[in-house]
């Protein structure tokens, strides 16, 4: 299935007093792989939303391997599960810049229609994008 990978650099506000970084901020790491994902098929959250449809997270499971410390270069690499129907589910990775893996994750989204709240199938232009 289709695999993002994406890098940012811990800031110090991300890390704690010890300066590792903070267990909930793995939440957004996972968004940015997911919003860089999409990006790279040529679709937006902004467009999607634009075109009615919401993507609230449903499910969120990370699993700590390693810390990540202030100024370390995180990668994380997002994959597609399986294909997307009215959930989308992603498998995340995050590597340090020594390539070692600080921790493995999962989200599930459903495809909601904005207009009545309802869930709602996969646009077909994603389907498209992804070659479904």
């Amino acid at each position: 299935m289709k695999k993002s990978s994406t890098k940012t650099r811990i800031r110090y506000s991300e890390t704690d007093q010890m300066g590792v970084v903070y267990h909930g901020n793995y939440a957004q790491f996972f968004e940015l792989g997911r919003t860089e994902w999409l990006r790279s098929l040529g679709v937006t959250y902004k467009d999607m939303e634009t075109n009615g449809i919401i993507l609230p997270v449903i499910s969120l499971s990370c699993n700590f391997i390693k810390s990540a410390l202030y100024d370390d270069v995180l990668t994380i690499h997002t994959f597609l599960k399986k294909e997307p129907l009215v959930k989308i589910e992603f498998d995340y990775e995050i590597k340090n810049q020594n390539d070692e893996l600080i921790c493995t994750g999962n989200t599930v989204l459903a495809f909601i229609n904005a207009a009545n709240m309802k869930p709602t199938r996969c646009p077909k232009y994603l389907l498209e994008s992804l070659g479904f």
